[in-house]
């Protein structure tokens, strides 16, 4: 069964209507297609996966519930059996593990796309555009900035890609700057 964007769309705004959950997903789905372009994967099946990834997260946020439920819904409606597994394993609680590029890159995005907002928004201009790839490293090393988001897993994600965290964070910023309308950035 193929899967189009207008489905996926759909599917997260059925179970999702926090703007800054969306706008995460919108996120996720650009580095994801970026991601997928840079390693000659299939632009957009992951980018439909980076916009469903946390379709499920509003209605079950707990780590028992989230992203199993979702993972019944999706393998329920027909979703890839490659998709739904790249999904559960986007969070290490889940103890599934990452053994595509598609489920690699996912977890490696994931959390840094969160990141990137934060840094986004304490720079007196709140644009995207003018953060900078040395910016994100040097907040990284400030534990008490976003302190709710792992840095470890970010860095996790990078050497599970075999890429340099300072063109992680570059591939992830771009993704995220061509679409700076689109997330309020």
């Amino acid at each position: 069964m193929a899967i189009h964007r207008e489905q996926a769309w759909e599917l997260l705004t059925e179970y999702t209507t926090k703007e800054g959950l969306i706008k995460h997903a919108l996120a996720v789905e650009a580095a994801m297609r970026d991601y997928a372009e840079k390693l000659g994967e299939d632009v957009e099946s992951w980018g439909i996966l980076g916009l469903i990834h946390d379709f499920d997260y509003e209605a079950f946020p707990s780590l028992e519930d989230h992203p199993f439920k979702g993972a019944s819904i999706l393998k329920e409606r027909g979703y890839p059996a490659e998709w739904i597994t790249a999904i559960l394993g986007h969070g290490n609680h889940t103890g599934v593990a990452r053994e595509t590029p598609m489920a690699k890159a996912l977890f490696a995005v994931d959390e840094l796309t969160g990141f990137i907002v934060a840094v986004t928004l304490v720079r007196p201009s709140k644009k995207i555009a003018d953060v900078k790839t040395s910016s994100v490293k040097k907040k990284m090393k400030d534990k008490a900035f976003a302190a709710a988001v792992n840095r470890d897993d970010i860095r996790q994600g990078a050497q599970e890609l075999g890429v340099p965290i300072d063109e992680h964070i570059n591939t992830v910023l771009g993704a995220m700057q061509k679409i700076a309308g689109e997330i309020g950035l």
